[in-house]
């Protein structure tokens, strides 16, 4: 088993406080894991995620004894993503990407592993051509061309669409009250049992049109908040909310729609629960970064950004994941045209726990069609 090593990277400084380490924001670095064979420098990947600790991920070792060296690298905004901005997170990719070819690598490739595919993309698109000059809510970014140098392919794994469709598909839509996070209409609660499971095509409809106006009242909220603020001498520029209950997707408690190989639930356990948990996706977010990250008018959408990249793709499609499912493998492929081809991994969960012979099979997908470019 290779050794694994720490990379610590300079960044360039982000927003006001944001980081609460006087420390971080003096001098801003970030972290990574890697491990590398012996032999010639001939490819190297990166796996990261928006805020994941993705340092002990399951792929450094397994691919760097395949002949892939490969950095779990993390971003600023490691562990909480309350004032993250996806601009911001792809600028930290540049500088991995930089670290890797200094290290005297040929090739550099993205693994995009969950919420790191849209992250892959987006980060791709921009290196190829920058047009994110702008965060979405006007501020310049001070991204430069030197910032992103482009990689040589992306490889999807598990590959969620990115956070602004997440949240479209998973915002439960039965919240009546934005302060109170348990008020619920009981007629678009998919937990309510009259309800279903299995969901009856209008209810589906009725619940579907319905997040799509919740997240429209928030995102219209944001924007007149932010507004409200810019506007007003002495005003912070940005201020914290809360949003309750982001875990609401049918398809976790009936496996008729979209079907695969999962089992009941979510990614994190019982769907219900994590629904009301203190702590979920999106939960606790700033205006600025519920534009960057959540909004229909985020930058960051993974298949769109794909879709303007020139690089070779691989896609696997983990069978048994909670989380991403058949029309999540076929935006992907759609997006990538004759550049992308699909690996299923049969069984697969969402972060192959407790299944190291599929983290095998990951690996020697990925490490063939990296050492083949």
């Amino acid at each position: 088993m290779s050794e694994l090593k720490l990379a610590v990277i300079d960044v360039k400084p982000g927003a006001a406080m944001e980081s609460q380490s006087g420390l971080q924001m003096l001098r801003p670095r970030i972290y990574g894991a890697w491990a590398e064979p012996a032999g010639p420098k001939r490819v190297a990947a990166i796996v990261m995620h928006p805020t994941s600790n993705f340092m002990g991920h399951y792929l450094i070792q397994p691919l760097a004894a395949r002949g892939v060296a490969c950095m779990g690298l993390n971003s600023r905004y490691v562990g909480n993503d309350t004032v993250l901005l996806m601009e911001r997170v792809i600028q930290d990719l540049g500088a991995g990407v930089k670290f890797l070819r200094a290290q005297g690598y040929e090739r550099v490739v993205l693994i995009g592993n969950s919420g790191g595919a849209a992250l892959s993309s987006f980060y791709q698109a921009q290196a190829e051509r920058l047009t994110a000059t702008h965060l979405v809510d006007g501020d310049p970014t001070h991204l430069v061309p030197e910032d992103l140098p482009p990689v040589d392919g992306l490889a999807l794994c598990a590959a969620h669409e990115g956070r602004s469709k997440l949240f479209l598909q998973w915002v439960d839509p039965s919240v009546i009250d934005e302060h109170d996070a348990l008020s619920a209409d009981p007629a678009l609660d998919m937990y309510h049992p009259d309800n279903g499971p299995p969901y009856s095509a209008d209810f589906l409809a009725r619940f579907q049109a319905a997040q799509r106006a919740r997240r429209d009242r928030i995102e219209a909220w944001v924007w007149g908040r932010l507004r409200q603020l810019r506007a007003t001498p002495g005003a912070p520029r940005d201020q914290a909310f809360t949003v309750y209950r982001t875990h609401a997707d049918p398809r976790c408690l009936d496996l008729s729609l979209d079907a695969n190989d999962r089992a009941p639930g979510s990614v994190w356990g019982d769907a219900r629960a994590v629904n009301y948990a203190a702590n979920s996706m999106g939960r606790t977010t700033s205006l600025t970064a519920f534009l960057s990250q959540w909004s229909s008018a985020s930058q960051a959408d993974g298949p769109s950004n794909l879709a303007r990249t020139s690089v070779p793709a691989l896609l696997l499609t983990y069978t048994g994941d909670q989380s991403t499912f058949p029309s999540t493998r076929d935006a992907w492929l759609a997006a990538g045209g004759e550049r992308i081809r699909n690996v299923d991994i049969p069984g697969g969960n969402h972060y192959l726990a407790g299944q190291p012979r599929l983290v095998g099979q990951a690996a020697d997908r990925i490490a063939e069609w990296a050492r083949a470019l």
